[in-house]
């Protein structure tokens, strides 16, 4: 049969798969071929060009790399990338793709070195080719083959020539039948993009070796058995040896080793050196002792029950694609560690093998899963679905085959997944029986099997955080068939993706977390997801800038939503990572009720001697006290910590006195901690010991100035009471607001009927204006302002009072009392309730700002963990979170004094007084800064094209509604969600 593009088969010419040990670990020879390669495009998979063409004057193209991105960020001569979710980019009629089918012809020299070893077995190996290629070695067609992230191996034996030049031909298409069965949510990217290279494999060699490294957690005893085959020797041959030189141990392979070990887990990720060889060929294997088991329902590594908080993680490089470097993939693995990430699902194929190394030896448990989406033939209800498809039955076997064989020895990898978003049908079954074949030892997952025939864990996407209390207690609705029923009922459950970290978000994160700590069924869950997929381009003026979906001149494409990530694209963490670190925090310490702190340990095999837990008493920027608590606790305990009985308290001043409490990183070893450093933090949590004082009656006069306007202190005002200046700085608007730029999660519905900014659109919240009722001067000497703020179209709206009054002590303070009262319809949220205040100042990025509340990053009703009472300070440009896709950002929360620093020299302070909404007392406002106003930021695509206006746009909010993660889950819970209510707001303007 003749395999072309659209055939459905297995790869021709190549050989079994196997294992792939660490680079370095074998003594066998190999050699590079990374570099730069002669290169041509073609339209048609039917290039005409002979595979004996060396291709002298062809462009030269690097390798790894997608062609797509040969030259990016400023030209791009191979095409450009395209980013579909979902949605086939090509008319769904498998296994045909359109004939403009972009295809690569790739050229190289192939020269084996002088010392090249003689005999045995020379392979030719492909990490990753994307999507279906083909190989000729000096104008003979040797093997055809696909799965892109998967690996492939032709055998060149006999074919090359010591010290002989040869021509290595491979031809790429982008598109194939195999693209139906890899419609992964990521960018089209196509080409050559992991390493290739030559490998001699010597006679007697280890041809594959299998590792089965168990631990007792009883005895404390590890058993190891190493299955080996040789190149000579079939399957099963003990011609190999087994060495653990720390333990002093050897056996032949295939013999069971019984030794006590210490056990690996994420936590302590300890490993051994197993050498394993023969006369002609020797691997070393870091290797890690460690039982997978589930009791109960309960997920348990070396016997007790862990929790998994991880993240979903495409490989990605904003200039590189999925051409990741080896410094990019550690920079991945240590940024978790410090994030206090313990898990990675390989969304959506297997990694770099590198990556599992580097998983192995820093500790992250990792859902390995396999290259295999379908997702768009959900759009047509799933016919012809590979999945269900008996054509297609050996071709996914043969892709977890390849997985499992890859990456076996790895004792990160805790369950296999057999794909994503790929619907059900018999070839799930098929690929369960293969893997289960291949390995009994790890649980296999896979979210699209409902029902749980196939799999050993319950998993689903996005389950709001009521469900997952049901689930949790098992008592969630039951399916139709009993058996299936009690099978589930029998697992654990697994949110293999939720909290969707699009843009400003994820919130809710700590509901979900609290459910995961209560409920021993819930085994965790993985943020949607690492990294925004943001590549680097310049626009027409050579300015910088992260491109999504569209951004390429893509006819079809789904926009900002590959913009969805806790790193920004130059791996920046984003607020949302912070807010992960906090409720992912080890040692989670967190206020009660009656004013204790809660210290749990939430390690699942450590205590927490290596960490000091330190407090501070301290208001404003000044500490007044310190101390440590003298307190160890044992994995999976938790205590109640008070601050110390002799402690004393202030009376009340400007700012409030926080006790706060972190557990630090005090000492560790190499095992343990090699990633962090002494003092960094694994918790954090406070109690407010002291309010602020309340702010003194202010008791002075508003004068009436001869154009009829007022003057209260430094504010001046017109006739009708508009606001005109304050603090020596013109006001170009100032009122009750009740929107806010949209962020991603408020544009979509998320299981609503329609989606904040919808509702925020329907009741006028997007184009609010000010009416004024009157105006009058109190007998107590304080301006009175009446007015309705509300929209177009509607009678949604607000009543307001400004009460404006001169401060006697302080000539340049006036205190502002606002009352906002709602009426009309009440819509079903508003986006914010405060006020909106522009002053002119043309360098308003420069200007600073210090403040006395949450912090030091932004934080909304329900992202609050990673925030804390303090003092700290910015520039207004670093205020801004620069998200991929502008929207809402940079609000901080319980701000009772703030301080901005102009450029000229002035400065002007706003302190807090009375905060309520709908009667219930709040410490502090919330505080926005931005240099540009919210419809601006609302108007740009990109944060490049955000420029200052020359005017300082303040937010000061009694709330605003939280963000939820309604782009791809659950909306703002009740708890978060911020209504149409009576607010009253007391605030003091002072020109410094």
């Amino acid at each position: 049969m003749t395999i072309t593009h659209e055939s459905v088969a297995t790869p021709d010419g190549v050989v079994a798969p196997r294992f792939r040990p660490p680079a370095g670990a074998s003594s066998a020879a190999a050699l590079s071929l990374d570099g730069e390669w002669r290169f041509r495009l073609f339209p048609h998979p039917d290039t005409g060009v002979d595979r004996a063409e060396p291709g002298d004057d062809w462009d030269r193209l690097a390798v790894p790399g997608h062609w797509q991105l040969a030259e990016a960020p400023n030209a791009w001569p191979y095409g450009t990338p395209a980013y579909t979710n979902v949605l086939f980019p090509f008319p769904v009629e498998p296994p045909h793709v359109p004939n403009d089918n972009p295809t690569g012809e790739y050229r190289t020299t192939l020269r084996l070195p002088a010392d090249w070893p003689d005999g045995g077995r020379t392979l030719l190996r492909f990490e990753g080719v994307d999507s279906w290629f083909q190989v000729a070695l000096d104008g003979e067609l040797l093997a055809t083959s696909h799965g892109s992230r998967l690996p492939t191996e032709v055998d060149l034996t006999g074919r090359l020539r010591q010290g002989g030049e040869h021509l290595l031909a491979v031809r790429v298409t982008q598109w194939s039948a195999m693209s139906y069965a890899e419609d992964q949510d990521q960018w089209w990217l196509s080409g050559i993009f992991r390493g290739v290279t030559l490998e001699h494999r010597p006679d007697g060699a280890l041809d594959d070796v299998r590792v089965h490294a168990d631990y007792d957690h009883a005895t404390g005893v590890g058993t190891l058995r190493v299955d080996a085959a040789t190149v000579v020797a079939g399957p099963g041959a003990v011609a190999a040896r087994v060495a653990v030189p720390e333990l002093g141990v050897e056996a032949a392979a295939g013999e069971e080793l019984r030794v006590a070990v210490e056990p690996w887990s994420a936590e302590r990720p300890r490993l051994y050196d197993v050498v394993v060889s023969t006369d002609t060929e020797t691997v070393t294997l870091a290797v890690g002792f460690r039982t997978i088991s589930i009791e109960d329902g309960v997920f348990l590594v070396n016997g007790r029950p862990i929790k998994l908080r991880g993240v979903n993680r495409h490989e990605f490089d904003p200039l590189r694609g999925r051409a990741v470097t080896p410094e990019r993939m550690l920079e991945d693995v240590l940024l978790m560690k410090r994030h206090h990430i313990n898990a990675v699902r390989t969304s959506h194929y297997p990694p770099h093998p590198h990556f599992l190394d580097l998983c192995d030896r820093h500790g992250l448990y990792v859902i390995d899963e396999n290259d295999l989406e379908t997702h768009g033939f959900e759009i047509d209800g799933w016919v012809g679905n590979p999945v269900d498809d008996p054509d297609w039955t050996d071709v996914l076997v043969d892709r977890v085959t390849r997985m499992v064989r890859r990456d076996a020895h790895h004792a990160s990898i805790i369950m296999w997944s057999l794909g994503n978003e790929a619907g059900v049908g018999r070839n799930i079954a098929a690929m369960a029986d293969a893997i289960r074949d291949l390995d009994p030892s790890r649980p296999i997952h896979y979210e699209g099997d409902w029902s749980s025939d196939h799999v050993d864990v319950y998993s689903r996407m996005y389950a709001d955080s009521e469900e997952v209390d049901l689930i949790g207690q098992g008592i969630e609705p039951p399916f139709e068939r009993a058996d299936a029923d009690a099978r589930r009922r029998a697992m654990p459950f697994l949110q293999c993706e939720y909290a969707h970290a699009m843009g400003n978000g994820p919130g809710g994160l700590a509901d979900y977390d609290v459910l995961f700590d209560r409920y021993p069924r819930l085994l965790g869950g993985f943020i949607w997801e690492w990294i925004d997929h943001g590549l680097t381009r310049a626009d027409d003026d050579g300015v910088l800038f992260s491109a999504y979906g569209g951004d390429f001149g893509e006819r079809l494409h789904d926009g900002t939503f590959i913009a969805d990530g806790l790193l920004l694209p130059d791996r920046t963490p984003s607020p949302g990572l912070l807010e992960t670190a906090a409720v992912f925090a080890p040692i989670r310490i967190d206020a009660q009720d009656d004013g204790s702190l809660l210290v749990r340990n939430r390690y699942a095999f450590r205590d927490t001697s290596h960490a000091e837990l330190r407090w501070t008493l301290h208001t404003g920027a000044e500490e007044l006290a310190a101390g440590t608590l003298d307190l160890v606790l044992d994995a999976g305990t938790e205590t109640v910590v008070r601050p110390p009985s002799d402690l004393s308290l202030p009376e009340p001043g400007e700012a409030p006195v926080w006790w706060t409490l972190r557990a630090v990183q005090q000492k560790g070893d190499a095992l343990e901690d090699a990633w962090l450093e002494p003092g960094f933090e694994l918790g954090a949590g406070q109690l407010l010991l002291v309010e602020p004082a309340p702010l003194a009656a202010p008791a002075g006069r508003v004068t009436t100035e001869a154009d009829g306007g007022f003057r209260a202190g430094p504010a001046r005002f017109d006739s009708r009471g508009g606001l005109r200046e304050l603090a020596g700085r013109a006001v170009h608007a100032f009122r009750v607001d009740a929107w806010r730029a949209p962020t991603d999660n408020d544009r979509r519905p998320g299981k609503g009927e329609k989606s904040d900014e919808q509702t925020w659109y329907r009741a006028g919240l997007t184009l609010l204006g000010e009416r004024f009722a009157g105006v009058d001067v109190g007998e107590d000497g304080a301006l009175e302002i009446d007015s309705r703020v509300a929209g177009p179209a509607i009678r949604t709206g607000f009543a307001t009072r400004y009460r404006w009054q001169p401060v006697t002590d302080a000539p340049d303070a006036v205190d502002l009392i606002l009352d906002i009262q709602p009426e009309g319809p009440a819509p079903e949220s508003v986006a914010r309730l405060g006020l909106l205040l522009a002053l002119d100042e043309p360098r308003a990025a420069e200007a600073g700002v210090r403040w006395t509340g949450l912090g030091p990053d932004e934080s909304y009703a329900d992202s609050t963990v990673a925030a804390l009472g303090g003092a700290w300070q910015h520039t207004v440009a670093d205020w801004q979170t620069r998200y991929t896709h502008p929207q809402e950002n940079g609000a901080r929360r319980g701000v009772t004094s703030a301080v901005l620093s102009f450029a000229d020299g002035s400065g002007l302070r706003i302190d807090s007084g009375e905060v309520t909404i709908g009667g219930r007392p709040q410490v502090g406002f919330e505080l926005s800064l931005r240099p540009w106003s919210d419809e601006a930021l609302d108007r740009a695509a990109h944060p490049h094209e955000l420029v200052p206006d020359g005017r300082l746009w303040l937010h000061l909010d009694a709330a605003q509604h939280g963000v939820g993660s309604a782009a791809c889950g659950p909306g703002v819970l009740p708890n978060a969600q911020l209504h149409a209510e009576p607010v009253r707001m007391r605030l003091r303007f002072t020109t410094l």
